[in-house]
């Protein structure tokens, strides 16, 4: 696992009597896209959360190209872009000015921070209303600042939960050629999500995680090989693993 961009080296986080994240060991290479599947309650939101240093794990380690979150927090925070399933922006703010915020932040350059903010602009589309209070925003227009806002320091790792949440299909198109751009270019991206055919389209491996522990991990063939699925669609083998398949029953019936 050393030469990984994100070790996540058998961590563990429980909450009273609940296990969230049960010795979870995952190692992401540069340049991979990665997909964080599992039910609703699996862990992932919380795996998403130890990562980027939101909560601290209970045993076990989390390294982001060498740096431990825990330990070297701004060293590790540095590196990551992190889009949340919620996107939130002040109101009172534009896309602009929002965006000049997280460039000081990071400490860019005043100019390179003009210049990435002019290119995002194009990018995203954000150039017709991004001049404009984020109060008036769509969840959409939001997302598309916030993942604007995670790629402009140039990170090495990007996590994502939900990408796809409130875009409309063009925009949907738009966030996953930008996510094959950013892993062209080397940079890792972990993306969590339900909507499966995305995953099955974009993703170089899967992790299947439900009630906190590692179900699957590998190529979504290896996957399918190791199920005897071979074939059949992501969603019909996270079903399977995770024994989500129930009868349907309604009250005439």
């Amino acid at each position: 696992m050393g030469d990984s961009i994100l070790t996540i080296d058998k961590v563990s986080k429980r909450f009273g009597e609940t296990v969230a994240v049960n010795n979870l060991a995952i190692a992401l290479d540069k340049g991979e896209l990665f997909g964080f599947i599992g039910p609703n309650g699996a862990g992932k939101t919380t795996t998403i959360k130890l990562i980027m240093g939101l909560l601290r794990p209970d045993s076990g380690a989390i390294i982001i190209d060498g740096h431990n979150v825990v330990e070297s927090p701004r060293d590790a925070k540095r590196l990551i872009g992190y889009i949340p399933d919620n996107p939130y922006i002040y109101d009172r703010l534009t896309a602009r000015e929002f965006l000049e915020l997280v460039g000081s932040l990071y400490g860019m350059d005043r100019k390179l921070v003009n210049k990435r903010i002019e290119w995002l602009f194009d990018l995203f589309g954000i150039d017709e209303w991004g001049d404009g209070f984020a109060a008036e925003y769509s969840h959409g227009m939001r997302q598309k600042v916030i993942l604007a806002s995670a790629i402009m320091h140039e990170p090495k790792l990007v996590v994502i939960d939900e990408p796809m949440v409130g875009l409309d299909p063009q925009s949907q198109r738009l966030v996953k050629g930008v996510l094959k751009k950013l892993t062209e270019r080397g940079i890792t991206v972990l993306m969590s999500t339900h909507t499966l055919n995305v995953a099955e389209e974009l993703c170089t491996k899967i992790a299947i995680i439900h009630k906190g522990n590692l179900m699957k991990l590998g190529t979504l063939a290896q996957l399918k090989t190791d199920a005897q699925m071979e074939g059949r669609s992501l969603e019909e083998l996270f079903v399977k693993l995770t024994g989500g398949e129930r009868e349907i029953k309604l009250w005439d019936e």
